[in-house]
């Protein structure tokens, strides 16, 4: 009997489902986690009493692969209120779902963010991306998210600058909106159909839930990999080799094309700045994202996120959270002067009582994912010599995605080792 184990190289959220997979089919499992913690980029920090996801980052609960790989009650989820308030002209405006929210049907139809034709086309969107399935969405015709809410459904610049620009911005972590336009109808689907979530112990609670059907000894932790040969042996920084009955790279794209020797083309990088402040009073009582609707200044979004999960932030003191996408991604710290300007624009002196937590600068965010890029031939899950790969940039930049390659890597190398499902 071959007592050699599987090395799952990366225990975020591909890899551990990759790995849960197989150890659920009675599958020899050692996971190698470069870190000092598993989750990857869903990670989550306690600084001073506050939780602080690396990142801003949220569950959509209508996630097919989440909802069927985790336990939704047992994160004890904290959903945001549906809809979005919009910095523009010097105001706060709200832009609910009437879908879920009849009562705010009126107020969100003459808020003055686009028209009433506006209104009509997001309606029929919204029909559109809930009547059709996941599976057909992704058969229609595809353009980038800008040309598809400009020509394919007709909407105003007005609607698309001070709503679904600032909005996307920060899902696709760009803001010309030229990541493929079925991967917003599929988003603009999972939104329409579910919550947006926050588990009450940060968004680390997702791996670690993942983690827990693992048995204890399967992670290594701060072991990272330097390199594998032809024979199946995984050779570590330490010096330290293991030979492996096969090995899947569950690693973001760069380091997956650095282990082989660029066979795994890594895509784009998308970037993001995350900025949280402590702050004795909320500036704001709604569990809803506040976007920049005029498109000025370094700041995308903003949550005030211990008014959607309390557990965020000790008792009297709130958590804000402020993302900052894309080019404007910097060291400097003339980045956070030029947050706190725009953020006493918007809420006064009151900013001046705020303490700076953390600042998270995240290189490699999110893979790009342009118009076509599920286009032409895609690299194989299993390569060769008895390597295969998951990751999200192998399906789609989302927890989604991530779940769904760890998912299918395990689900091949289980058919390769005649183990049935």
């Amino acid at each position: 009997m071959n007592q050699k184990p599987v090395a799952v190289i990366g225990a975020g959220l591909s890899g551990l489902c990759c790995a849960r997979m197989l150890v659920k089919h009675n599958v020899d499992v050692v996971v190698l986690e470069a870190q000092d913690d598993i989750g990857g980029r869903v990670r989550t920090d306690h600084v001073d009493g506050f939780l602080l996801d690396r990142g801003f980052q949220v569950l959509q609960t209508a996630y097919p692969e989440a909802a069927a790989q985790l336990d939704y009650r047992s994160l004890q989820l904290q959903h945001f209120e549906p809809g979005a308030l919009i910095r523009t002209e010097g105001r706060m405006v709200e832009m609910s779902d009437p879908w879920r929210r009849p009562s705010k049907l009126l107020s969100t139809a003459f808020n003055g963010i686009g028209t009433l034709s506006d209104r009509l086309k997001l309606a029929k969107l919204r029909w559109h991306v809930t009547h059709t399935s996941d599976e057909d969405l992704w058969q229609e015709a595809e353009s980038t998210t800008q040309e598809y809410l400009s020509k394919a459904c007709g909407l105003s610049s007005d609607m698309i600058d001070r709503f679904f620009r600032p909005w996307f911005a920060g899902v696709f972590l760009e803001k010309e909106l030229t990541t493929s336009g079925r991967f917003f109808r599929f988003l603009f689907r999972i939104f329409a159909m579910g919550n947006t979530s926050l588990p009450a112990q940060g968004m680390g609670a997702i791996p670690r839930q993942l983690a827990a059907a693992l048995p204890p000894s399967t992670i290594r932790l701060s072991t990272p990999v330097d390199s594998l040969t032809d024979s199946g042996r995984v050779r570590l920084r330490n010096g330290e080799s293991i030979d492996c009955r096969a090995i899947v790279l569950a690693v973001e794209g760069p380091e997956a094309s650095r282990l082989t020797g660029g066979r795994i083309r890594s895509p784009e990088a998308r970037a993001t700045s995350c900025f949280y402040y402590a702050a004795p009073q909320a500036p704001l009582s709604d569990a809803m994202l506040v976007l920049n609707g005029d498109n000025q200044g370094p700041v995308n979004n903003l949550c005030v996120v211990s008014n959607v999960a309390k557990s965020y932030a000790p008792a009297g003191q709130s958590l804000i959270s402020v993302s900052v996408v894309g080019g404007s991604v910097s060291d400097s710290e003339d980045v956070e002067h030029g947050v706190r300007r725009q953020l006493k624009e918007w809420f006064g002196s009151l900013v001046d009582s705020w303490t700076l937590l953390k600042r998270y600068d995240i290189r490699y965010a999110l893979p790009s994912q342009p118009a076509h890029f599920r286009d032409g031939v895609s690299l194989p899950v299993r390569l060769d010599n008895g390597i295969y790969h998951c990751g999200d940039y192998s399906e789609t930049a989302s927890i989604q995605g991530a779940m769904i390659s760890g998912r299918k890597a395990a689900e091949t190398l289980l058919a390769d080792l005649s183990i049935a499902l």
